[in-house]
C-alpha cells in the first residue's frame, strides 16, 4: 500500500470519513487489474451509468436512495433488537447516510470529475450500516429463507428431471434463475411484495416476471450453445440467499454437473443486503448434499467448488478481485453473472475473452424504462467469443 493510502486511513480511525473520501478510497484502493479473461484490462470500468454525467440519473437515484434509506434503517433496528443501543445506532446511521448522500449530490463534477455510479451509493450504504456496527442486518432473515427453500430442493429437482427435452429443459431452468433473481429485499418493489404476501414464492416469481421476448434476449443463443460440447468450467457469481441460490442457482449448477462441467461459485466475504456469504454459502452447500448426491459427490471430489469475492457491496468489480481468485477462475470457459447489481450495475457492457452469460430481473421501474421496458423486465444477455 502507499504511503498516501496509509495515512487516508489512519485518518478514518481517527475522525468520522466523509461521503466523498469513502468514493476517493475506493477509486485509490482499486488494485491494478489482474483478471486476465477481460477483453480490455486497460480500460476496463464496471460501472453502466455514471451520475456525474447524466443529470436525470443522478437526481432519480439520489432520490431512491434517500427513500430507501428509512428501510435500511429499520431492518438495521429490527436485526439487533436486544441491544438496547440498536434504535439510537440505526438513526445515526441514517442521520449519516443522508448527510454523505448530500455531500455527494452538491459536488460540482466540473471541480471535481470523479466518476460516481450507483455501486458508489450501495457501497457508502453497507459502509455506514458497519461504521455504526450493523455488520448484518439480514442475517436472520437469510437463515429463514434458506432453510425454507432447502426443503423445496428436491420437488424442483425432481420436476426439472421429468422435462425430457433439452432445451425445455434448459429454459426451465433459465427461467428458475431469473424468478428466483426477484428475491431481493433490496429492491423496493420486491420488498413490498414479499412483505404483502408471506406465500410468495418461485412459482409467483415465474408468473411476475417479463414474458418472452424479454428486455435483452438472447436465451435462444444460448440453448443453441447448450447443443454443443459441454464447458470445461463455470463461474457463477451468486446473488440472493433464500430461493434464489437454493432453486434458482443450484439447478442450474446441477446441470453443468450432469454435464461433467466442473462449477466455481463466487459469493462476496463480507455481507450486503440479503445477499448470500461465501460462509453461508459453505454450509448452504454441505446442507444441500444430503438432497442430492450429484451435488454432494461433486463437492467432495472438488467439481464443486466455492470461493470468497472481496467486494466492499451487492456489485461486482473485477478490478478488487484477488490475485488467487483470479488464478482460479482462469480455467473457466464461461462467467455466469447474476442479478441487477453484479449484472446490469456493474458488467452489463463488459467484454470477456470468454463465454458469458449476464441474468437479472429489472427491479426498479426508472432503470427499466431507461433500458426501453418495463418493471420485472429480464436481461438474459449470451455472449460468445
Amino acid at each position: 500500500m502507499c504511503m498516501f493510502c496509509s495515512l487516508l486511513l489512519f485518518s478514518f480511525v481517527k475522525r468520522t470519513p466523509s461521503c466523498s473520501e469513502f468514493v476517493e478510497l475506493s477509486l485509490i484502493m482499486t488494485s491494478p487489474i489482474r483478471f486476465r479473461l477481460l477483453q480490455d484490462v486497460e480500460n476496463y470500468s464496471p460501472d453502466t451509468l455514471d451520475l456525474s454525467l447524466d443529470s436525470e440519473a443522478k437526481k432519480y437515484w439520489f432520490k431512491c436512495f434517500n427513500r430507501l434509506v428509512l428501510k435500511f434503517e429499520q431492518q438495521a433496528a429490527k436485526s439487533q433488537n436486544g441491544d438496547p443501543t440498536a434504535v439510537d445506532r440505526a438513526a445515526k446511521f441514517r442521520t449519516y447516510y443522508l448527510d454523505q448522500l448530500e455531500q455527494l449530490q452538491q459536488d460540482n463534477p466540473s471541480l471535481d470529475p470523479k466518476p460516481l455510479a450507483i455501486r458508489d451509493l450501495l457501497e457508502l450504504n453497507e459502509t455506514s450500516l458497519r461504521l455504526f456496527g450493523f455488520d448484518d442486518p439480514w442475517r436472520e432473515q437469510k437463515k429463514v429463507e434458506n432453510q425454507a427453500s432447502i426443503t423445496k430442493l428436491s420437488s424442483r429437482l425432481d420436476y426439472i428431471d421429468q422435462i425430457e427435452d433439452t432445451r425445455a429443459k434448459w429454459t426451465e431452468i433459465i427461467k428458475g434463475v431469473l424468478a428466483g433473481n426477484m428475491f431481493d429485499w433490496g429492491a423496493q418493489a420486491v420488498a413490498q411484495i414479499l412483505e404483502n404476501d408471506a406465500s410468495f414464492g418461485l412459482e409467483e416469481a415465474l408468473e411476475q416476471i417479463q414474458k418472452r421476448p424479454w428486455l435483452i434476449d438472447c436465451l435462444d443463443q444460448w440453448l443453441d450453445r447448450t447443443q454443443g460440447p459441454p464447458h470445461k468450467c463455470a463461474t457463477i457469481f451468486t446473488d440472493n440467499s433464500g430461493i434464489d441460490i437454493v432453486l434458482g442457482i443450484l439447478p442450474l449448477v446441477r446441470q453443468f454437473l450432469l454435464q461433467k462441467t466442473k462449477v466455481l461459485l463466487c459469493a462476496n466475504k463480507k455481507p450486503t443486503l440479503n445477499d448470500i456469504t461465501e460462509d453461508e454459502l459453505q454450509d448452504l452447500i454441505r446442507q444441500c448434499c444430503s438432497k442430492c448426491a450429484i451435488i454432494n459427490e461433486a463437492y467432495e471430489q472438488g467439481m464443486l467448488q466455492i470461493f470468497g469475492n472481496e467486494q466492499n457491496g451487492p456489485c461486482l468489480d473485477f478490478r478488487l478481485l484477488t490475485p488467487e481468485l483470479c488464478d482460479e477462475i482462469l480455467q473457466s470457459d464461461l462467467l455466469i453473472i447474476v442479478g441487477m447489481a453484479r449484472a446490469l450495475h456493474t458488467n452489463l457492457n463488459a467484454k470477456f475473452t470468454c463465454e458469458t452469460l449476464k441474468l437479472a430481473v429489472v427491479k426498479n421501474e426508472w432503470l427499466a424504462k431507461r433500458l426501453g421496458g418495463e418493471t420485472f423486465s429480464v436481461i438474459c444477455k449470451y455472449e460468445n467469443i
